[in-house]
Protein backbone atom coordinates (compact mmCIF):
# COMPACT_ATOMS: atom_id res chain seq x y z
CA UNK A 1 0.00 0.00 0.00
CA UNK A 2 1.22 3.47 -0.85
CA UNK A 3 2.12 5.57 2.19
CA UNK A 4 0.79 9.06 1.65
CA UNK A 5 2.05 10.53 4.93
CA UNK A 6 5.13 12.70 4.73
CA UNK A 7 6.46 11.57 8.10
CA UNK A 8 9.26 9.02 7.93
CA UNK A 9 12.41 7.80 9.61
CA UNK A 10 15.67 7.78 7.67
CA UNK A 11 18.41 5.39 8.77
CA UNK A 12 22.00 6.03 7.64
CA UNK A 13 23.66 2.62 7.40
CA UNK A 14 26.99 4.19 6.51
CA UNK A 15 26.87 5.89 9.91
CA UNK A 16 26.22 2.51 11.55
CA UNK A 17 29.26 1.11 9.78
CA UNK A 18 31.44 4.08 10.74
CA UNK A 19 30.42 3.82 14.39
CA UNK A 20 31.10 0.10 14.57
CA UNK A 21 34.44 0.40 12.78
CA UNK A 22 35.58 3.22 15.05
CA UNK A 23 34.57 1.41 18.21
CA UNK A 24 36.14 -1.83 17.01
CA UNK A 25 39.44 -0.02 16.56
CA UNK A 26 39.12 1.48 20.05
CA UNK A 27 38.48 -1.81 21.86
CA UNK A 28 40.79 -4.10 19.85
CA UNK A 29 41.82 -6.84 20.32
CA UNK A 30 38.43 -7.48 21.95
CA UNK A 31 35.72 -8.59 19.53
CA UNK A 32 32.58 -6.52 18.97
CA UNK A 33 28.97 -7.56 19.47
CA UNK A 34 26.41 -5.21 17.91
CA UNK A 35 23.14 -5.18 19.82
CA UNK A 36 20.13 -5.34 17.48
CA UNK A 37 17.39 -6.06 20.01
CA UNK A 38 14.10 -4.16 19.83
CA UNK A 39 14.38 -4.06 16.03
CA UNK A 40 17.85 -2.54 16.39
CA UNK A 41 16.56 0.18 18.73
CA UNK A 42 13.89 0.95 16.14
CA UNK A 43 16.38 1.22 13.27
CA UNK A 44 15.65 -2.12 11.55
CA UNK A 45 17.35 -5.26 12.82
CA UNK A 46 18.28 -6.93 9.55
CA UNK A 47 19.82 -3.96 7.68
CA UNK A 48 21.60 -2.74 10.81
CA UNK A 49 22.95 -6.22 11.50
CA UNK A 50 24.34 -6.47 7.99
CA UNK A 51 25.93 -3.02 8.19
CA UNK A 52 27.49 -3.78 11.58
CA UNK A 53 28.86 -7.15 10.49
CA UNK A 54 30.29 -5.58 7.36
CA UNK A 55 32.11 -3.01 9.50
CA UNK A 56 33.83 -5.45 11.83
CA UNK A 57 31.30 -6.73 14.36
CA UNK A 58 31.51 -10.50 14.69
CA UNK A 59 28.57 -11.07 17.07
CA UNK A 60 25.00 -9.83 17.29
CA UNK A 61 22.91 -9.46 20.44
CA UNK A 62 19.15 -9.92 20.87
CA UNK A 63 16.63 -9.93 23.70
CA UNK A 64 14.43 -12.80 22.56
CA UNK A 65 14.40 -16.04 20.63
CA UNK A 66 12.05 -14.48 18.09
CA UNK A 67 14.58 -11.75 17.30
CA UNK A 68 17.19 -14.38 16.49
CA UNK A 69 14.76 -16.27 14.28
CA UNK A 70 14.17 -13.06 12.30
CA UNK A 71 17.90 -12.68 11.67
CA UNK A 72 18.28 -16.29 10.60
CA UNK A 73 15.31 -16.01 8.24
CA UNK A 74 17.13 -13.13 6.55
CA UNK A 75 20.16 -15.34 5.96
CA UNK A 76 22.37 -13.91 8.71
CA UNK A 77 24.66 -16.64 10.05
CA UNK A 78 26.86 -14.74 12.53
CA UNK A 79 26.83 -15.82 16.18
CA UNK A 80 23.85 -14.35 18.05
CA UNK A 81 23.88 -13.97 21.83
CA UNK A 82 20.55 -13.99 23.63
CA UNK A 83 20.69 -11.60 26.57
CA UNK A 84 18.08 -13.46 28.65
CA UNK A 85 17.77 -17.14 29.40
CA UNK A 86 15.08 -18.41 27.01
CA UNK A 87 11.82 -19.90 28.29
CA UNK A 88 11.98 -23.64 28.77
CA UNK A 89 9.31 -24.06 26.09
CA UNK A 90 11.56 -22.33 23.55
CA UNK A 91 14.54 -24.67 23.98
CA UNK A 92 14.04 -26.58 20.73
CA UNK A 93 13.67 -23.33 18.77
CA UNK A 94 16.86 -21.99 20.37
CA UNK A 95 18.76 -25.01 19.11
CA UNK A 96 17.16 -24.90 15.67
CA UNK A 97 17.91 -21.17 15.26
CA UNK A 98 21.47 -21.48 16.46
CA UNK A 99 21.00 -18.91 19.20
CA UNK A 100 23.75 -18.78 21.82
CA UNK A 101 21.79 -18.10 25.01
CA UNK A 102 22.72 -16.77 28.39
CA UNK A 103 21.88 -19.33 31.08
CA UNK A 104 21.51 -18.82 34.82
CA UNK A 105 19.18 -21.49 36.19
CA UNK A 106 19.20 -25.25 36.54
CA UNK A 107 15.88 -25.55 34.71
CA UNK A 108 17.10 -23.47 31.79
CA UNK A 109 20.34 -25.42 31.49
CA UNK A 110 18.58 -28.78 31.63
CA UNK A 111 15.97 -27.81 29.03
CA UNK A 112 18.59 -26.59 26.59
CA UNK A 113 20.77 -29.64 27.18
CA UNK A 114 17.88 -31.98 26.49
CA UNK A 115 16.85 -30.09 23.35
CA UNK A 116 20.39 -30.08 21.99
CA UNK A 117 20.75 -33.79 22.72
CA UNK A 118 17.51 -34.55 20.87
CA UNK A 119 18.79 -32.53 17.91
CA UNK A 120 22.10 -34.36 17.92
CA UNK A 121 24.15 -31.20 18.28
CA UNK A 122 26.25 -29.31 20.81
CA UNK A 123 24.86 -25.91 21.81
CA UNK A 124 27.24 -23.20 23.05
CA UNK A 125 25.91 -21.26 26.05
CA UNK A 126 27.14 -18.35 28.17
CA UNK A 127 26.74 -18.16 31.93
CA UNK A 128 25.22 -14.86 33.13
CA UNK A 129 26.43 -13.72 36.55
CA UNK A 130 24.69 -10.98 38.53
CA UNK A 131 27.38 -8.78 40.07
CA UNK A 132 25.14 -5.84 40.91
CA UNK A 133 22.53 -5.10 38.24
CA UNK A 134 20.08 -7.40 40.07
CA UNK A 135 17.97 -8.02 36.99
CA UNK A 136 18.84 -11.50 35.74
CA UNK A 137 21.83 -13.76 36.22
CA UNK A 138 22.91 -16.22 38.85
CA UNK A 139 24.33 -15.19 42.20
CA UNK A 140 28.15 -15.19 42.17
CA UNK A 141 28.43 -18.14 44.56
CA UNK A 142 26.18 -20.25 42.30
CA UNK A 143 28.28 -19.74 39.18
CA UNK A 144 30.75 -22.64 39.62
CA UNK A 145 27.92 -25.07 40.38
CA UNK A 146 25.96 -23.99 37.30
CA UNK A 147 29.11 -24.15 35.18
CA UNK A 148 29.59 -27.74 36.30
CA UNK A 149 25.96 -28.48 35.45
CA UNK A 150 26.54 -27.18 31.92
CA UNK A 151 29.68 -29.30 31.64
CA UNK A 152 27.74 -32.37 32.74
CA UNK A 153 25.48 -32.07 29.70
CA UNK A 154 27.26 -33.64 26.77
CA UNK A 155 25.20 -31.54 24.36
CA UNK A 156 26.12 -28.17 25.94
CA UNK A 157 29.41 -26.26 25.84
CA UNK A 158 30.21 -23.41 28.22
CA UNK A 159 31.59 -21.06 25.60
CA UNK A 160 31.28 -17.82 27.56
CA UNK A 161 30.64 -16.04 30.82
CA UNK A 162 29.37 -12.49 31.24
CA UNK A 163 27.93 -9.90 33.55
CA UNK A 164 26.21 -6.55 33.08
CA UNK A 165 27.48 -3.21 34.36
CA UNK A 166 24.80 -1.17 36.10
CA UNK A 167 26.53 2.21 36.42
CA UNK A 168 29.26 2.42 33.77
CA UNK A 169 27.56 5.52 32.36
CA UNK A 170 27.83 7.42 35.65
CA UNK A 171 30.51 9.86 36.80
CA UNK A 172 31.71 7.72 39.73
CA UNK A 173 33.74 4.63 38.71
CA UNK A 174 33.57 3.01 42.14
CA UNK A 175 30.50 0.85 41.51
CA UNK A 176 31.77 -0.41 38.16
CA UNK A 177 35.22 -1.21 39.51
CA UNK A 178 33.53 -3.14 42.32
CA UNK A 179 31.43 -5.12 39.86
CA UNK A 180 34.49 -5.97 37.79
CA UNK A 181 36.38 -7.07 40.88
CA UNK A 182 33.48 -9.33 41.84
CA UNK A 183 33.24 -10.69 38.30
CA UNK A 184 36.90 -11.60 38.25
CA UNK A 185 36.52 -13.53 41.51
CA UNK A 186 33.68 -15.49 39.91
CA UNK A 187 35.68 -16.01 36.71
CA UNK A 188 38.53 -17.49 38.74
CA UNK A 189 36.14 -19.83 40.57
CA UNK A 190 34.51 -20.99 37.33
CA UNK A 191 37.92 -21.50 35.75
CA UNK A 192 38.96 -23.71 38.64
CA UNK A 193 35.75 -25.71 38.29
CA UNK A 194 35.54 -26.29 34.53
CA UNK A 195 38.29 -24.29 32.82
CA UNK A 196 38.21 -20.73 31.52
CA UNK A 197 35.41 -20.04 29.03
CA UNK A 198 36.76 -18.77 25.73
CA UNK A 199 34.53 -15.66 25.59
CA UNK A 200 34.55 -13.45 28.69
CA UNK A 201 32.51 -10.24 28.54
CA UNK A 202 31.13 -7.47 30.73
CA UNK A 203 31.23 -4.14 28.90
CA UNK A 204 28.25 -2.34 27.43
CA UNK A 205 28.83 0.82 25.36
CA UNK A 206 29.79 2.98 28.33
CA UNK A 207 31.92 0.26 29.87
CA UNK A 208 33.74 -0.38 26.61
CA UNK A 209 34.78 3.26 26.32
CA UNK A 210 35.38 4.20 29.95
CA UNK A 211 36.75 0.98 31.46
CA UNK A 212 39.43 -0.71 29.32
CA UNK A 213 39.75 -3.54 31.86
CA UNK A 214 36.11 -4.45 31.15
CA UNK A 215 36.74 -5.25 27.50
CA UNK A 216 38.01 -8.82 28.07
CA UNK A 217 37.35 -10.94 24.95
CA UNK A 218 34.15 -9.23 23.74
CA UNK A 219 32.29 -5.95 24.20
CA UNK A 220 28.52 -5.71 23.81
CA UNK A 221 27.83 -2.42 22.06
CA UNK A 222 24.30 -1.03 22.19
CA UNK A 223 23.38 2.63 21.96
CA UNK A 224 26.82 3.62 20.61
CA UNK A 225 26.14 1.65 17.42
CA UNK A 226 23.33 4.13 16.76
CA UNK A 227 25.51 7.20 17.16
CA UNK A 228 24.68 8.14 20.74
CA UNK A 229 27.54 8.79 23.15
CA UNK A 230 26.61 6.57 26.11
CA UNK A 231 27.38 9.09 28.86
CA UNK A 232 27.94 12.86 29.02
CA UNK A 233 31.36 12.27 30.59
CA UNK A 234 32.44 10.38 27.45
CA UNK A 235 31.76 13.18 24.96
CA UNK A 236 35.00 13.77 23.10
CA UNK A 237 36.42 10.36 23.93
CA UNK A 238 34.64 8.62 21.08
CA UNK A 239 33.60 9.93 17.66
CA UNK A 240 30.12 8.76 16.70
CA UNK A 241 27.77 9.68 13.86
CA UNK A 242 24.01 9.95 14.47
CA UNK A 243 22.17 7.28 12.52
CA UNK A 244 18.46 8.19 12.71
CA UNK A 245 16.57 11.18 11.36
CA UNK A 246 12.85 11.84 11.82
CA UNK A 247 11.40 13.95 9.03
CA UNK A 248 7.98 15.15 7.91
CA UNK A 249 6.36 17.87 5.83
CA UNK A 250 4.09 20.75 6.74
CA UNK A 251 0.47 19.66 6.20
CA UNK A 252 -1.37 22.90 7.01
CA UNK A 253 -0.58 26.56 7.74
CA UNK A 254 -2.65 29.26 9.39
CA UNK A 255 -2.02 32.75 10.73
CA UNK A 256 -3.22 33.48 14.26
CA UNK A 257 -3.45 36.72 16.25
CA UNK A 258 -1.65 37.54 19.47
CA UNK A 259 -3.38 35.89 22.40
CA UNK A 260 -4.47 32.80 20.46
CA UNK A 261 -3.91 29.60 22.40
CA UNK A 262 -2.85 26.39 20.70
CA UNK A 263 -3.50 22.65 21.21
CA UNK A 264 -5.09 20.70 24.05
CA UNK A 265 -5.27 22.52 27.34
CA UNK A 266 -4.40 25.82 25.65
CA UNK A 267 -0.95 25.67 27.22
CA UNK A 268 0.73 27.66 24.45
CA UNK A 269 -0.36 31.28 24.05
CA UNK A 270 0.95 33.51 21.29
CA UNK A 271 2.61 36.69 22.55
CA UNK A 272 2.44 38.15 19.04
CA UNK A 273 0.74 37.35 15.75
CA UNK A 274 2.30 34.19 14.33
CA UNK A 275 2.02 31.54 11.68
CA UNK A 276 1.27 28.03 12.95
CA UNK A 277 2.38 25.07 10.85
CA UNK A 278 0.81 21.67 11.46
CA UNK A 279 3.01 18.59 11.04
CA UNK A 280 1.47 15.10 10.61
CA UNK A 281 3.32 13.22 13.33
CA UNK A 282 2.28 12.75 16.95
CA UNK A 283 2.53 10.70 20.08
CA UNK A 284 1.06 7.63 18.36
CA UNK A 285 4.23 7.71 16.27
CA UNK A 286 6.48 8.00 19.32
CA UNK A 287 6.88 11.76 19.65
CA UNK A 288 6.36 12.29 23.40
CA UNK A 289 3.17 14.17 24.24
CA UNK A 290 5.03 16.37 26.73
CA UNK A 291 7.77 17.44 24.33
CA UNK A 292 5.90 20.56 23.29
CA UNK A 293 5.37 21.75 26.85
CA UNK A 294 9.01 21.18 27.79
CA UNK A 295 10.64 23.41 25.24
CA UNK A 296 10.76 20.99 22.33
CA UNK A 297 11.74 22.40 18.95
CA UNK A 298 11.83 21.29 15.33
CA UNK A 299 13.74 22.54 12.31
CA UNK A 300 11.90 24.43 9.59
CA UNK A 301 13.76 26.33 6.91
CA UNK A 302 17.06 25.62 8.64
CA UNK A 303 16.09 27.27 11.92
CA UNK A 304 14.71 26.12 15.25
CA UNK A 305 11.02 26.67 15.84
CA UNK A 306 9.14 25.80 19.04
CA UNK A 307 6.48 23.12 19.17
CA UNK A 308 3.30 25.02 20.00
CA UNK A 309 1.69 23.29 22.95
CA UNK A 310 0.83 19.69 23.59
CA UNK A 311 1.74 17.10 20.96
CA UNK A 312 -1.47 15.37 19.84
CA UNK A 313 -1.93 11.77 18.79
CA UNK A 314 -1.34 12.21 15.07
CA UNK A 315 -0.17 15.81 14.64
CA UNK A 316 1.78 18.58 16.29
CA UNK A 317 1.80 22.32 15.75
CA UNK A 318 4.83 24.54 15.29
CA UNK A 319 5.20 28.28 15.85
CA UNK A 320 7.15 29.47 12.81
CA UNK A 321 6.74 33.16 13.65
CA UNK A 322 6.45 35.24 10.50
CA UNK A 323 8.46 32.84 8.33
CA UNK A 324 7.26 32.17 4.80
CA UNK A 325 6.26 28.54 5.29
CA UNK A 326 4.01 26.56 2.96
CA UNK A 327 2.34 23.17 2.87
CA UNK A 328 4.90 20.55 1.88
CA UNK A 329 7.91 22.33 3.34
CA UNK A 330 10.29 19.87 5.03
CA UNK A 331 10.39 19.63 8.81
CA UNK A 332 13.12 17.83 10.77
CA UNK A 333 12.25 16.63 14.25
CA UNK A 334 15.49 14.70 14.80
CA UNK A 335 18.43 15.21 12.48
CA UNK A 336 20.11 18.00 10.55
CA UNK A 337 18.71 20.81 8.45
CA UNK A 338 21.15 23.45 7.27
CA UNK A 339 23.52 24.32 10.11
CA UNK A 340 21.13 23.21 12.84
CA UNK A 341 20.97 19.76 14.45
CA UNK A 342 18.52 18.21 16.89
CA UNK A 343 19.60 14.92 18.45
CA UNK A 344 17.71 12.30 20.42
CA UNK A 345 19.88 13.36 23.36
CA UNK A 346 18.15 16.75 23.33
CA UNK A 347 14.71 15.18 23.60
CA UNK A 348 15.96 12.90 26.37
CA UNK A 349 17.32 15.82 28.37
CA UNK A 350 14.05 17.74 28.06
CA UNK A 351 12.04 14.70 29.12
CA UNK A 352 14.36 13.43 31.87
CA UNK A 353 15.03 10.10 30.18
CA UNK A 354 17.71 8.51 28.01
CA UNK A 355 18.14 8.47 24.21
CA UNK A 356 17.58 4.71 24.21
CA UNK A 357 13.95 5.23 25.21
CA UNK A 358 13.46 7.98 22.64
CA UNK A 359 14.81 5.91 19.75
CA UNK A 360 12.94 2.71 20.61
CA UNK A 361 9.51 4.29 20.96
CA UNK A 362 8.97 5.33 17.32
CA UNK A 363 5.95 3.41 16.07
CA UNK A 364 5.53 1.02 13.19
CA UNK A 365 3.40 3.39 11.12
CA UNK A 366 6.47 5.55 10.51
CA UNK A 367 8.11 4.03 7.42
CA UNK A 368 11.84 3.35 7.69
CA UNK A 369 14.00 4.41 4.75
CA UNK A 370 17.50 2.93 4.84
CA UNK A 371 20.22 4.74 2.95
CA UNK A 372 23.82 3.75 2.29
CA UNK A 373 25.40 0.52 3.43
CA UNK A 374 24.68 -3.04 2.35
CA UNK A 375 21.09 -4.19 2.73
Amino acid sequence: MTDFRSARIVIDLDAVAANVAGLAALVAPAAVLATVKADAYGHGAVPVARAALGAGATWLGVASVEECVELRAAGITAPVLGFAEPPVAAAATVVQAGLTPFVYSEAGIDALGAAAERAGTVLPVHLKVDTGMHRVGCRPEAAPVLAERVAAHGALRLEGIGTHLAAADGPDPTATEGQLDAFEVVLAAVTRAVGRPSVVHAANSAGAVAFPRARYDLVRLGISVYGVVPAPELVGRVDLRPVLALEAGVSFVKDLPAGARVSYGWRYELARPARIATVPVGYADGVPRALGTRGGEVLVGGRRCPIAGTVTMDQLMVDVGDADVAVGDPVVLIGRQGDEVILADEWATRLDTIPNEILTRFGGRLPRHHVGGTR
